[in-house]
Order: C-alpha cells, then sequence, then structure tokens
C-alpha cells in the first residue's frame, strides 16, 4: 500500500511515496484548488511540465500530458478485442478520460459511466483539459451516445437490468476501499452483466509494488471468468509498469484484435499492431501469478 506522500511546499513539489521508499515525483507551480468531498480529499495542481495533476487523497490519478498513456491501454485493447463492443460500463473514471476514449469507436451505441462522486466530475470539468467538452454535454444530458450516473459502482452493478459487451473499472489503486472492486463477489456481479460475449478490464497496480494485489486480483478473476489475461503498460505518472486485468466471457481470444478498426482511431500510446507486447511480464512476476492459479 502506499506509505505517504504530499505537496511539498518548501521543495515546489509534490511527491506520492510508494511502498520501500519509491516516490513519484512532479515539480509544481501552484496549487489550483483543494476541496474535501463527500469521498475523499481531492486536490488540482499546475506542473511544471506536464500541464496539471489531479490528486484524490494524496495519490496521483492523472497528469494531463500523457494522460493517454493510462486511458489508451485501458480501454483500445479490450474495445479492439471484442468482435462488436456496442453498450459499455465504465465505474469510475470521473474525470472523462475513459469514456471519451470508449467513445472514439463508432460501433458503440450506449455507453454509461457510473461515478460515485460527484466532486470528481465537476472539478474535472471547471479545471481539466482531458475531456472538458464531453463532461459538459454529460452534466448537460446532452450526449447523445452516453450518460452519467453518480452513484456507487458496485451498488449500480449489482442491480440494474442492463447488459453490456465490455465493463471497464477505472478505479483507485487496488488498496484500502476500493479494494471491494477486486472481489471475488464485485467480479460475479460483472460477468452476469456482460453479454454472453464479453470482456472485463480493470486496472491492477503497480507491476513491482503491489505484486501481491495483483496477484490476489488475478487469482480471485480466475474462479469467475472464462479466461483472465494480465499485461502491463508504461503509464506517465505511475510507478510503472502498470499492470491491467482482463476477464473473458464466451469465446472471444483476446490476443487478437481488430486491426481495421484500430487504423481509424490514430492512437499514440497503445499500438495495436504490436499487441503481442502487452503481454510481457517480469519472469518473476509471472511465475507468481501462474502458481497461484
Amino acid at each position: 500500500m502506499v506509505v505517504s506522500m504530499g505537496f511539498n511546499e518548501m521543495e515546489g513539489a509534490f511527491i506520492e511515496w510508494y511502498p520501500r521508499g519509491y516516490g513519484v515525483a512532479f515539480k509544481v507551480k501552484r496549487r489550483l484548488f483543494a476541496i474535501q468531498t463527500d469521498y475523499q480529499r481531492l486536490e488540482i495542481y499546475e506542473t511544471e511540465g506536464f500541464g496539471k495533476l489531479l490528486v484524490l487523497d494524496d495519490t496521483v490519478q492523472l497528469v494531463e500530458v500523457g494522460e493517454e498513456s493510462y486511458h489508451e491501454a485501458l480501454v483500445h485493447p479490450v474495445m479492439l478485442a471484442h468482435p462488436n463492443p456496442r453498450r459499455i460500463l465504465v465505474i469510475g473514471g470521473g474525470d472523462g478520460g475513459t469514456l471519451r476514449e470508449v467513445l472514439r469507436h463508432e460501433t458503440v451505441e450506449k455507453a454509461t459511466m457510473v461515478e460515485i462522486d460527484e466532486g470528481v466530475v465537476e472539478a474535472s470539468y471547471l479545471y481539466l483539459d482531458v475531456a472538458k467538452d464531453l463532461l459538459e454535454r454529460l452534466i448537460k444530458g446532452e450526449e447523445k451516445r452516453a450518460e452519467l450516473i453518480i452513484g456507487d459502482g458496485v451498488k449500480y452493478l449489482r442491480e440494474t437490468d442492463e447488459r453490456f459487451d465490455v465493463i471497464i473499472v477505472d478505479s483507485t489503486d487496488p488498496v484500502g476501499p476500493a479494494k471491494l472492486l477486486f472481489s471475488e463477489e464485485f467480479y460475479r456481479s460483472a460477468y452476469e452483466k456482460l453479454n454472453e460475449r464479453g470482456l472485463y478490464i480493470t486496472q491492477a497496480g503497480s507491476v513491482y509494488l503491489f505484486t501481491n494485489e495483483l496477484i490476489d486480483a488475478y487469482r480471485a478473476m480466475k474462479k469467475v471468468f472464462d479466461r483472465v489475461y494480465y499485461f502491463s503498460f508504461p503509464v506517465i505518472g505511475y510507478a510503472s509498469p502498470w499492470s491491467f486485468l482482463v476477464g473473458v466471457k464466451g469465446d472471444i481470444d483476446f490476443t487478437k484484435v481488430d486491426l481495421e478498426r484500430a487504423k481509424k482511431l490514430d492512437l499514440y500510446y497503445y499500438d495495436p499492431e504490436r499487441h503481442e507486447t502487452l503481454f510481457q511480464m517480469p519472469r518473476y512476476v509471472r511465475q507468481l501469478l501462474e502458481e497461484r492459479k
């Protein structure tokens, strides 16, 4: 778990400390906004070279310059592996970046974003240049292909009658309160709400520093989904490489993606033509994952 972190005004830096003294730091010019929402402490900083920085409970959520390195990896591999992703559920992702990437796919007929903290949506709309226009349309109810629901994603998934082709969980790290989103019970709810052929994806923390959490989540998903894949990607602002887990329902082959659809996206970080490179994982981590099936 993250052990300590915060803004050092004397040094003009924000530092997030991970286990064993590993830190990720940004030099900042000033703090633009700070508020205690109903759920967490939210802060926004202006950095020297990476745009604005969104921080929740002293943990980096995104930095504007390079945020696509996370959102592209979270969204496009599953969207391009699914043969026809029409109905999409995003849990979390109040900054709008994940939904923005989802809606780049022409196949999408309806996307639902369930965010528990309205404060994240409002602050992201007011201060960040990640998905400002999209968030404005969502807030006003004017986005034709997507809707915003302010509520508990766990409860929504358990109670909804909707079925989805792809479920994307854009949550905080797999420690503390967010651990419920990495439980076998939650995975079963997700599996039940997928269509006969469906994909589920979640971020799963730092490969090196959240290894035990990654293994536990992988093992829980293996009990529920027909197949489970793990992959990693270098994400700007995080203790990279960052891990992701994909659960499959039905006969979808996640090792293959639709390159014709991919050509229309003109992606910057994730390379669909080299999709196989996603699956590189340090040997010892792979061995640990496979040992604890």
